[in-house]
């Protein structure tokens, strides 16, 4: 027997191996949870169902396991962007509206069903990473600035909208991975 023979009948027996495995493990998950799935099985089926649109943006309509329809109208704007229109099971439709900023980011407003709306406006700073800030419907503002770090490791500040922080300080270590410190600091009383 060659060596190519040789590593593809390994390679058969390792994938035979593997398969075995697998399938010991999910006979055993089945038999671990099987009252858990009777029980699904027996509450509905769920489904979603896609279609490509005339404009090429991909569609959908999902069916929950209690039968409400929701369905995801994408299309593109003039500016090439795909923008949203979702219509829940109730009746609340929500739409997704994308924009291009002069930085070349792309910035969104989402308006909610029942008319709040929330921006999310990203920006490059001058060390050319993302950072982006995030007005909620209510007008709290969450802001994520994230800066390279002299190893080249990229750091984060996130501040949520009432004022606590969360600080992640990568560091790069000799062999390549990355080690990772995150600080939460509760917003002030």
């Amino acid at each position: 027997m060659n060596s190519v023979q040789r590593k593809v009948s390994d390679f058969r027996l390792i994938t035979l191996a593997v398969a075995s495995a697998l399938a010991i493990a999910a006979a055993n998950a089945d038999a671990r949870t099987g009252d858990r799935q009777v029980k699904a099985q027996k509450s509905g089926t769920t489904s979603v169902q896609r279609s490509r649109g005339a404009d090429g943006a991909v569609d959908a309509t999902r069916t929950n396991r209690k039968g409400g329809v929701t369905t995801v109208d994408r299309y593109k704007d003039g500016s090439g962007m795909t923008d949203a229109t979702i219509a829940g099971p109730r009746g609340g439709v929500t739409t997704t509206d994308r924009t291009r900023g002069r930085d070349g980011l792309v910035d969104k407003t989402v308006t909610g069903p029942k008319g709040g709306v929330t921006t999310v406006d990203r920006t490059r700073g001058v060390d050319g990473l993302t950072d982006k800030a995030v007005v909620g419907p209510k007008g709290g503002v969450s802001t994520v600035d994230r800066s390279r770090g002299a190893d080249g490791a990229v750091d984060s500040v996130t501040t949520g909208p009432r004022g606590g922080t969360t600080t992640v300080d990568r560091s790069l270590n000799a062999d390549g991975t990355v080690n990772r410190t995150v600080t939460k600091t509760p917003a002030p009383k």
